[in-house]
């Protein structure tokens, strides 16, 4: 076999292997769609609990203060973008919980000694999956926003606020799919997500900016990833935006645009570094 020939090939080899990973993770991510069907209870609740909060904190932030927040802006443009971002973090954050119930229920043992060209495609299609349903039920939200009053986002805009929340759920999937490989069990994922929940989004701008927040407070929001992926989402819903000005007046200086795009790039680099290893060793 001449060397042309054996480059042909490799060639060969490496497309087949490329193609039988597309389709393992096509199945893969086909399977879990066949679950929301059959239960999609899941999809709605994640859509409807952000609506009502919508909905009750607008009304009963209507009569506040006009200085209360920057800008004039009413409330419910405010809290809009904070409950879009909210909804994509809750739905990552639950996108170990399939995981870890294949993990009780045998399901992941069988695919772990099936013939599969990569196990990688069994946590791409978990990302896959999660990441389609958080971008679904974020969009839902924005959708009711603009039906209540309270603005579209420009092409533009609409690009920034998918870029901001790819990277916001690729980071939260990741630290919850490390953990569905870690804990015992289900029932200690589901107190993680209980206790991370809400503790995140209030020490977050999502319900108040950190000029209206006790000292202590504003330094954990100005550190927070939520603020981070909040504050562009606002500057989405502008007419004309710049990212270079200055979305977050924290403790230890201003932060613009870049930079908060900057923070959520390295903050999901970095968990995908830490936590692959984890996925290899527990996937071998």
């Amino acid at each position: 076999m001449t060397i042309t020939d054996s480059s042909l090939l490799e060639k060969k080899n490496s497309t087949n292997d490329f193609n039988e990973i597309i389709q393992e993770t096509s199945a893969l991510t086909w399977r879990l769609f066949v679950q929301l069907i059959r239960r999609p209870s899941t999809l709605f609740a994640g859509i409807l609990q952000p609506l009502i909060w919508l909905l009750l904190f607008a009304a009963l932030f209507s009569n506040a203060p006009i200085d209360f927040l920057p800008g004039g802006t009413s409330y419910g443009e405010f809290l809009g973008a904070g409950l879009i971002v909210f909804t994509a973090f809750s739905g990552a954050l639950n996108a170990g919980l399939p995981v870890m119930f294949d993990r009780e229920f045998g399901f992941l043992n069988r695919l772990l000694v099936a013939p599969l060209n990569s196990r990688s495609s069994i946590v791409i299609s978990s990302v896959i999956y999660i990441t389609s349903i958080s971008l679904l039920q974020s969009f839902a939200i924005m959708a009711t926003s603009a039906f209540l009053g309270y603005g579209w986002p420009s092409l533009g805009g609409f690009f920034l606020i998918a870029v901001t929340l790819l990277l916001l759920i690729f980071a939260i999937t990741g630290i919850s799919l490390g953990l569905a490989f870690v804990l015992p069990g289900h029932i200690e994922l589901i107190a993680i997500i209980f206790i991370a929940n809400l503790p995140v989004l209030f020490a977050s701008t999502a319900l108040a900016p950190i000029s209206f927040m006790p000292g202590w407070l504003g330094w954990i929001a100005s550190i927070n990833p939520l603020t981070f992926a909040i504050e562009p989402i606002r500057l989405a819903y502008q007419k004309s935006f710049d990212l270079s000005s200055v979305l977050i007046y924290a403790p230890y200086g201003e932060v613009n645009g870049y930079s908060c795009l900057a923070v959520l790039f390295i903050l999901t680099l970095g968990l995908f570094f830490l936590i692959r290893p984890l996925l290899n060793r527990k996937l071998a």
